[in-house]
């Protein structure tokens, strides 16, 4: 095979991964993506031929590029070295994966391999500094919710197990078929629709006979249609609150439980020491005072004084000599008790919340990505805040933005007790392009995964509702101002993957070091050439 026909097909896999993903793509195309580039690692592992990770990487190149392009629209550099990154990072396990391959079976077969290895970097890549999950196989049936009910007992990573097992076998299909091992083909090829069927009338078996507990909230959310180009960080504060206030007139009255608005409305600097002080938080207040039952979750960046004797993390301001100070991105909740109930963003964005605290990249702070208001890296909590009516007990999630995004995350608050999921979020900065469509999907993924009704609050894109069967009640259009008002219930049923979290991936990773070992072990032995 010559080395054009290995660029193509590891080209190919790339464009059908890319092809298959929401909101406009193709689904079903997902179940062959790899098949190309495991031609490409069959051919390079019989002949003893090198280039597997630059093939590879040229397939998730093409991937992350045609997929997620639109962070350009708001760093250029960022979205250049996000993509060659974070292709970077799948190239390498795939690389691991075909020298195990080699090590272990000669070649000859260890395509299971694969499975183990890409799940133990998913779930990895769901807890490490410059994580960036966006494009977990299994967020791939977002748009698919009727195919994947049964997420509420394996979470995305049941969806990447699902994908590269289909791929496997997709694969074995096509090697009898060019052998002529015609009854193999067959054989194969009924088990793979089985293997696609099952899951798909399982997940339909699944939501027919789901059905919500009547628990009900009234919520309305808002979408402003702020610009954060050329509005959110220029206009006076207080012309920004009245804007979502005025909006949200529309819709809220007296039954109204709770009215959400997007991250960042608010854009006056808050001290946390000092929040009564807050011009913005006493407007929203009075407003919550008007209604009887209201409370409100609302978005702002705040800031804390660090005490003289607290120990620094790599969060830390300096303001001048031995004084220190947080940023955090924050989310309020807002009802008629004495007190302001805080959450702080703690799944940060890599290059534009976060720098890796690795002391070989503090330099690179310097260059963190500026999408307005407070850049660096911002602090983060490291414990779980829910929101409580006070009246009326209601636990819920509070996510902002890019935590919407990670599984495990969002079910460890549903662990400790919340009943439904509130998404505040900022989408305006990739304008319009995928990159929003895509980050609303997910709250279908979260909901199916826990079960819970979701509402989402952007400050443009797409606002809406998604019940517990992932059922899109509303959602808003773009770049149009916006609220709506929805009925959602409470739930307080823990669904198996939120009581187990991503126990996938925990066994996949004991899998791997396992397999690894063994092939390095295996790899040594046959370069000495020792018996074994």
């Amino acid at each position: 095979m010559k080395r054009l026909h290995l660029l193509l097909l590891s080209l190919l896999s790339g464009l059908l991964l890319a092809a298959a993903w929401p909101q406009n793509g193709f689904t079903p195309l997902i179940f062959v993506a790899f098949v190309p580039l495991f031609f490409v690692q069959q051919h390079l592992g019989d002949t003893g031929k090198k280039g597997m990770f630059i093939y590879s990487w040229l397939a998730f190149l093409a991937w992350n590029g045609l997929t997620t392009w639109w962070i350009w629209n708001a760093t250029p550099t960022g979205s250049v070295i996000a993509i060659l990154m974070s292709s970077l990072f799948l190239a390498f396990a795939f690389q691991v994966f075909h020298l195990s391959k080699k090590w272990l079976f000669n070649n000859v077969q260890g395509f299971g391999i694969l499975v183990f290895y890409w799940l133990s970097w998913e779930y990895f890549n769901m807890h490490w500094q410059l994580s960036w999950t966006w494009l977990t196989l299994g967020n791939v049936f977002a748009s698919k919710h009727l195919w994947i009910q049964w997420y509420e007992y394996t979470g995305v990573l049941g969806g990447s197990v699902w994908i590269l097992v289909a791929n496997i076998l997709a694969y074995t299909i096509v090697r009898n078929i060019i052998s002529k091992q015609k009854r193999k083909a067959i054989i194969n090829g009924v088990l793979m629709v089985l293997l696609i069927g099952v899951p798909i009338i399982l997940s339909l078996y699944i939501y027919n006979h789901y059905k919500e507990t009547k628990n009900p909230v009234n919520v309305v959310v808002v979408q402003p249609n702020t610009d954060p180009y050329t509005e959110e960080f220029n206009l006076p504060p207080s012309v920004l609150i009245q804007r979502n206030l005025k909006l949200a007139d529309e819709k809220v009255n007296d039954s109204t439980d709770y009215v959400v608005f997007p991250e960042s409305t608010i854009q006056e600097e808050i001290w946390e020491g000092s929040m009564d002080r807050s011009e913005s938080l006493k407007t929203l207040r009075n407003y919550v005072g008007e209604h009887p039952n209201l409370s409100m979750v609302i978005g702002a960046s705040t800031f804390r004084w660090l005490k003289p004797d607290e120990p620094r993390t790599n969060a830390a301001r300096l303001y001048k000599k031995d004084l220190y100070y947080y940023a955090y991105n924050t989310a309020f909740y807002i009802d008629h008790s004495p007190f302001v109930q805080v959450h702080h963003k703690s799944k940060l964005v890599p290059g534009v919340e976060e720098m890796p605290s690795w002391p070989i990249l503090g330099p690179l702070e310097h260059f963190a990505i500026d999408l307005g208001g407070t850049v660096g890296t911002l602090k983060e909590d490291d414990h779980v805040t829910l929101f409580t009516n006070d009246s009326t007990g209601d636990k819920i999630a509070p996510m902002i933005c890019y935590e919407s995004v990670y599984g495990d995350y969002v079910s460890h608050y549903v662990r400790q007790g919340a009943e439904l999921i509130f998404v505040i979020t900022n989408d305006g900065w990739w304008g319009n392009t995928p990159g929003y469509r895509q980050h609303f999907s997910f709250a279908v993924l979260r909901s199916i995964e826990t079960r819970r009704d979701v509402a989402q609050s952007s400050t443009t894109g797409y606002s809406g509702f998604v019940n517990q069967r992932g059922d899109v009640l509303q959602r808003t259009k773009y770049g149009v101002p916006a609220v709506l008002s929805q009925t959602v219930n409470l739930n307080d049923t823990l669904t198996y993957y939120v009581k187990k979290g991503d126990y996938l991936g925990h066994l996949a990773g004991f899998f791997s070091i396992l397999i690894l070992l063994a092939s390095i072990v295996q790899g040594i032995l046959k370069k000495q050439k020792l018996p074994y």
